[in-house]
């Protein structure tokens, strides 16, 4: 399988699927731009570790449909990225073409104009999990819109929000997951013969979902590699079509029930509340934690630091003032003084490091202090030090800051749980060829 990385960060795909099968998985372009920021750290730092792929540092929106082409060309038949999650709302313009609306949906419509040039046969993509129920104001509307464009192009969708500590690794982070593939694929073709009515006419018309749910707890990608129990949570179940049209769902979609399992197949989608067997055991903050004589000092905090932490992380009652002029209390829980060595770690945002509630605090030997970028790398199942290094245009290689390195891990992804879904997609590959 060739591969195309968008939105690429430091690797993490690429490294995921390399621990898969390196020879399987090959990624031969990878796309990295950080349009806020002068200095293209995580691109330099792609170079350095990749540096016989072919790397390009430009906004998606600019790369052109030619590179695309040439993509297809040279045999990429599968696409992976993790992308922000944003407004994927659309509008039609007076010559009746779909377009966004406004600009915050633009990342999510150029890996559409990818798949739409490049026509691979799967994508891997990732996201937060919130994306299941955005907007607030029209639930679960966007992730209609991303269904009914890749239903629009001739793909399928199967998505599972998956808790990395629940599937062995040493961080609580929950994020969704989507298999997508084309339905002209072998294991589409089969997918559909196990439907009862497996004529095209007959499946877009198919009303039993039963053969759906046996997908998602039992056939898919998901359920054969991060099984789950065999019932719904409190029967949380959806059973539903798209509308055809792309702005119709864009303007009238008002489902609001994506749960954290799901299939779309051919403008239907079957969604179910699902709980992981529980049988897989984590990996700690302990296992992970380098010996404390390898720790810096400037890593151990104390004084007003730590008071400031000890505030950050406790309960709270505070009386604010909206903009328009009216008083109302704000309330946090609290939370604990400092994290569990022998749980795994909580959620990475890009403020760690930082003096923030959000970022790790371990007690160790009666001093407390916060965790080093190699421990970082770890709860994303990076390499020790993946970080450390990136390669100028001059060919120069040199240290990447600390703080940026932190940056990369809170944007990352946890490497252990792609080379899962590799595994998953190897074996799907070959049995269905």
């Amino acid at each position: 399988m060739k591969i195309f990385s968008m939105f690429d960060g430091v690797g993490g795909f690429t490294i995921g699927f390399n621990n898969s099968d390196s020879e399987f998985f090959q990624t031969t372009y990878s796309n990295q731009y950080e349009p806020s920021k002068k200095s293209q750290d995580a691109y330099e730092v792609g170079v350095y570790r990749f540096p016989e792929m072919e790397h390009i540092p430009t906004d998606v929106a600019l790369i052109p449909n030619e590179k695309f082409e040439e993509m297809r060309d040279n045999g990429v038949n599968m696409i992976v990225g993790g992308f922000p999650c944003q407004d994927y709302s659309v509008a039609r313009s007076k010559k009746n073409e779909l377009g966004i609306e406004g600009k915050k949906g633009v990342l999510f419509w150029e890996i559409i104009r990818a798949t739409e040039i490049i026509k691979p046969e799967y994508l891997v993509l990732e996201n937060v999990d919130r994306l299941l129920k955005a907007p607030s104001s029209q639930r679960g509307r966007d992730f209609a819109v991303m269904l009914a464009s890749f239903n629009e192009l001739g793909y399928s969708v199967e998505w599972r929000v998956i808790n990395a500590a629940e599937y062995g690794r040493a961080q609580r982070r929950r994020r969704v997951f989507f298999f997508v593939y084309r339905n002209d694929t072998h294991w589409a073709k089969r997918i559909d013969s196990q439907f009862e009515n497996n004529s095209s006419e007959n499946l877009l018309g198919i009303r039993d979902f039963e053969q759906y749910r046996n997908y998602i707890f039992n056939d898919g990608l998901f359920a054969r590699q991060f099984p789950v129990k065999e019932a719904e949570v409190k029967d949380r179940t959806k059973f539903n079509q798209l509308a055809k049209d792309i702005k119709e769902v864009s303007d009238e979609f008002n489902d609001g029930k994506f749960w954290n399992t799901g299939v779309m197949r051919h403008g239907y989608y079957y969604s179910a509340d699902t709980e992981p067997l529980g049988n897989e055991i984590p990996i700690t903050l302990r296992e992970i934690i380098v010996p404390e004589s390898e720790v810096p000092e400037k890593y151990y905090i104390d004084g007003e630091k730590l008071a400031k932490f000890e505030y950050l992380r406790g309960p709270k009652r505070i009386e604010r003032t909206s903009l328009e002029g009216h008083s109302y209390i704000y309330s946090e829980g609290g939370m604990s003084p400092n994290d569990d060595l022998d749980l795994p770690g909580r959620t990475m945002l890009t403020s760690e490091g930082t003096v923030n509630r959000s970022t790790h605090l371990l007690k160790i030997n009666g001093r407390y202090r916060l965790i080093t970028p190699i421990e970082a790398e770890r709860l994303q199942d990076f390499p020790d030090d993946w970080t450390k290094y990136k390669q100028l245009e001059t060919g120069e290689v040199v240290e990447v800051g600390e703080r940026m390195r932190m940056f990369f891990m809170g944007n990352a992804l946890v490497t252990g749980i792609v080379k899962r879904i590799g595994d998953e997609l190897k074996e799907i590959v070959l049995e269905n060829k």
